[in-house]
């Protein structure tokens, strides 16, 4: 039991802003928050949606994490910022970027600062699709199986493919970079005042799940596996790294640079950086066996399990299995959808259309208020709407492969559909199918789990979308035919950040220990219907043959 306060700060790093929070380590108590929208992000800035492109500028992040600390800390007071005895970060990826020898990354050079190629590639940048299926034909030529960590199958989201990607596309970083780092590794190196590129510690949740390291082969595959896939990539592995390190050890302390932008003293621990489901599903008090769902723009899912159960079971088709990339000392296993969020709010740019377009040029402030309150409501008045509808075996069907595949089997060429519309297909028909697809894309990755031995007891839901819409979470527990509990925390990544940042300075000996003294709980269940559970199982194994129709004839249009 912790007889005094003390205070840690979670840093959580999402798609659209950075949010951070300081949270009493002996409770769990949220003292102050604050948010930040990356402008730069906002505006558009470096993308190329078309071309699935998605470029985010590190003066986002950099200004975000300045902003959010300060503002929490000016809440909380000058007592509780005395009391802050750790920070850590976690970020969506895999999110890399091209640094030079000391570190820093190319777009915050003079050269580069309006260069796409030289910022972070987002997790859901797709431009690296080839890269990615070059890796994967490359691994069958090699006698052991690198991939065999990773599902199986490597992702034009992660961390090889978009570095291939960028040094082929771009001449002028390809001669000017140093090495290729994780967003979750390098903000660590910042806030620590790191100065040289070989000293960057790199993380067991992103180099396992992303950059083909493991444990069996002494760290990443050797250098002859990355010099025959692409002449571009020899001697990279040599500037990357053999070690990592997970979540709950220390990176450094905060850089008297760092400590006097923030008004914090130089004692102040800073964690190993980590991904933001991993992280999310720590503050959302994972256990064994539950499936965590983080629910936002995409889903990522993590499961939990002691390595003397798994021991050599090797599970296909999803994207990684990590001895500590989320508790130490335990397997984690990740799956998760390149499209949720994001799926409804593609959905609303399309019928919000006319709205901006039509009347984009009308400077009556009544007009504006009237387009910002549909875009607002939009979403909550489909969800009620589609909620009193009758569920039949015939309703429209949809594939929610809007972003591609991320499990089971990436691909991200593949598409989404809808079927079985006629003149009586409505808005508010198509979003329940729609919905409707992303629970069936969920149900597919629990069947994946456990059509390989691995049990799944129930699931956690975490992010925007499990708190904000029961609509989506009760079809979610009928098409599951299983419960899920949603957690109080609307910030559980940020909290999870805390839980480690208190393990990194050492008031807690686990992050298991922290869970169970900052851990805020679940405040609502939702179970399934029983009635809506059978309609949903026929429909479910509609979609599966629908799909596998779509993404046969995908493959063939690929390949003519």
């Amino acid at each position: 039991m912790i007889s005094k306060n003390q205070y840690v700060i979670g840093v959580d790093y999402g798609s659209d802003s950075v949010r951070s929070v300081i949270v009493n380590t002996k409770d769990g108590q949220e003292i102050a928050s604050s948010v930040f929208y990356y402008p730069r992000w906002k505006e558009e800035k470096y993308c190329d949606p078309e071309n699935n492109q998605f470029r985010q500028h590190p003066l986002d992040y950099i200004e975000g994490l300045e902003s959010t600390v300060k503002a929490c800390l000016l809440k909380a007071g000058k007592e509780v910022a005395d009391a802050v005895k750790a920070i850590s970060i976690d970020t969506t990826g895999s999110t890399p970027i091209a640094v030079n020898k000391s570190g820093v990354p190319l777009a915050l050079l003079p050269d580069f600062k309006d260069n796409p190629n030289a910022m972070f590639v987002l997790w859901k940048d797709h431009t690296s699709v080839k890269e990615a299926n070059e890796i994967n034909a490359h691994a069958d030529k090699f006698p052991v199986n690198y991939l065999k960590y990773v599902g199986g199958i490597y992702s034009s989201e992660w961390f090889w493919a978009k570095l291939l990607h960028v040094l082929r596309a771009d001449e002028k970083v390809r001669n000017e970079i140093y090495s290729w780092v994780e967003h979750c590794d390098w903000i660590p190196f910042l806030l620590t005042g790191g100065s040289d590129a070989n000293e960057i510690k790199r993380s067991r949740c992103s180099a396992g799940h992303k950059a083909i390291w493991a444990e069996e082969f002494d760290g990443l595959p050797p250098e002859n596996f990355f010099a025959t896939l692409d002449p571009l990539l020899a001697g990279f592995r040599a500037k990357l790294f053999k070690d990592t390190f997970t979540a709950s050890e220390k990176a450094g302390n905060l850089s008297p640079e760092w400590a006097q932008k923030l008004g914090l003293s130089t004692e102040v621990a800073i964690g190993i950086g980590a991904f933001d489901a991993h992280v999310g599903a720590v503050g959302g008090q994972i256990e064994p066996y539950f499936l965590s769902k983080v629910m936002g723009t995409s889903t990522c899912d993590i499961l939990v399990a002691p390595i003397s159960e798994i021991q050599d079971k090797l599970i296909s088709g999803i994207c990684g299995q990590v001895n500590g990339s989320v508790i130490p000392g335990m397997i984690g296993l990740e799956a998760g959808q390149s499209a949720f969020g994001d799926a409804y709010a593609w959905f609303k740019n399309l019928l919000m259309w006319p709205l901006k377009n039509v009347l984009e040029n009308n400077n009556d402030p009544q007009i504006k208020a009237l387009i910002e309150k549909a875009e607002a409501n939009i979403i909550p008045m489909l969800s009620s709407k589609a909620d009193l509808l009758p569920l039949a075996d015939d309703d429209e069907l949809a594939i929610d492969w809007l972003n591609g595949r991320r499990t089971p089997n990436a691909n991200q060429m593949l598409k989404g559909a809808f079927f079985d519309l006629d003149l009586g297909s409505d808005a508010v028909k198509m979003f329940k199918a729609l919905v409707e697809s992303t629970c069936f894309g969920a149900k597919k990755i629990v069947d994946q789990f456990k059509d390989q031995g691995v049990t799944v007891k129930g699931l956690i839901g975490l992010g925007g979308v499990a708190k904000k819409s029961p609509f989506i979470m009760q079809m979610m527990a009928d098409v599951m035919d299983m419960p899920i509990k949603i957690h109080k925390s609307e910030q559980t990544c940020a909290i999870g950040a805390a839980m480690f940042a208190a393990t990194v300075a050492g008031i807690y000996p686990k992050v298991e220990d922290a869970m169970e003294a900052m851990g805020q709980g679940f405040d609502t269940v939702y179970y399934p219907n029983p009635e809506k559970t059978k309609i949903y199982a026929k429909r479910y194994q509609d979609y599966l043959k629908t799909g596998a129709f779509l993404e046969d004839q995908i493959n063939i249009k690929n390949k003519s």
